[in-house]
C-alpha cells in the first residue's frame, strides 16, 4: 500500500484502489489529489496482476466534491505558457487506459467529481448520494467534464445540470446512465465486490484489447468501424488467452488465462 496525505494508493487482490483522502475538505481535488490519482493509474498498468482499477473517496461524505475552493486562486490558477492542464492530463490518460475502471461513489459527486465518475467504465452507488455540476453558481463552467459527460447522458439533461446548476440524486443519475447500480449505503462494498469478481474472471487479454478498440473506433464512421473491428477480432484469434478460452470451452472447464 502507498499512502499520501491526499491520495491512498492499494492493491487488493487483483484490483487496485486509487481512494481520495481529503474526507475533511469532502475529498476535494487539488494538484496533490490530481497527481495521486494519475499515478494510481500509471502504477495499476504497470503491475500484470492487477485487472482492473477501483477509483473512491475516504467516508460515506464525499466520493470528491469537485475542486478545493478554500483557495479558489489557486484552484483556478493556470500556467498560460502549457497548453494543457493536470485535470485534462488525467482524463486524456483515463481513456487511454486499457484495464477496466469501477468508480464506488459512497457520497457526494459534484463539479470535477462528475469528471471522475465519468472517466471510468462503471460505476455503483450508495443511494443517499447527490450528484451536480454547480460550477455556473460559482461564476464557471463544468468545460473539461463536458468532454466526457456529453458522449454518456442525453443531451436536454446535460443542458440541464451545466446550465442550472442544480444537485439531482443517484436515482436520476441511474436513469440518465451515469451509474450501473444504485444500492444502501450498507451493501455498496459488496456489490462493488460483486462486480470486481465479474470481471477478474474473464481473459485479460481480451478485456485489455477489447478497451482499446472501443476507443479507437468511438469516432469512427459505421464503414471505417467495421473494417477496424474485423481486423482486430482476427488478432485477437491468434491471442494465447483466445487459444486457452476455446480449448477450455471444449474441455468444460474454467480456463486459467496466460494474459498474453
Amino acid at each position: 500500500m502507498t499512502e499520501s496525505s491526499s491520495v491512498i494508493l492499494e492493491k487488493r487482490g487483483q484490483a487496485f484502489w486509487i481512494t481520495i483522502n481529503r474526507p475533511d475538505k469532502r475529498n476535494a481535488l487539488n494538484g496533490d489529489v490530481i497527481a495521486g490519482i494519475a499515478r494510481g493509474y500509471r502504477d495499476a498498468h504497470d503491475d500484470r496482476d492487477v485487472r482492473l482499477i477501483v477509483l473512491t473517496g475516504t467516508g460515506d461524505k464525499a466520493f470528491c466534491a469537485g475542486a478545493d475552493l478554500q483557495n479558489s486562486g489557486a484552484a483556478f490558477a493556470m500556467d498560460y505558457s502549457k497548453p494543457n492542464v493536470d485535470y485534462a492530463d488525467l482524463l486524456r490518460l483515463s481513456q487511454d487506459s486499457t484495464k477496466p475502471a469501477i468508480a464506488r461513489v459512497g457520497g457526494v459527486c459534484m463539479a470535477g467529481g462528475m469528471g471522475l465518475l465519468c472517466m471510468t467504465d462503471m460505476a455503483v452507488a450508495a443511494d443517499h448520494v447527490i450528484f451536480g455540476l454547480p460550477e455556473v453558481k460559482v461564476g464557471v463552467f463544468p468545460m473539461q467534464v463536458m468532454s466526457l459527460l456529453q458522449s454518456m447522458v442525453p443531451p436536454r439533461l446535460v443542458n440541464e445540470w451545466a446550465l442550472t446548476g442544480e444537485p439531482f440524486d443517484a436515482k436520476a443519475a441511474q436513469a440518465a446512465g451515469l451509474l450501473n447500480y444504485v444500492v444502501p449505503a450498507a451493501e455498496l462494498d459488496a456489490k462493488v465486490e460483486w462486480l470486481i469478481s465479474r470481471i477478474v474472471d474473464k481473459s485479460p487479454t481480451a478485456i485489455r484489447r477489447g478497451k482499446y478498440a472501443m476507443r479507437a473506433i468511438a469516432s469512427m464512421s459505421f464503414d471505417e468501424s467495421i473494417a477496424y473491428t474485423e481486423s482486430q477480432i482476427a488478432l485477437l484469434a491468434m491471442t494465447e488467452d483466445a487459444k486457452e478460452g476455446l480449448k477450455a470451452f471444449s474441455e468444460k472447464r474454467k480456463p486459467s488465462w496466460p494474459g498474453r
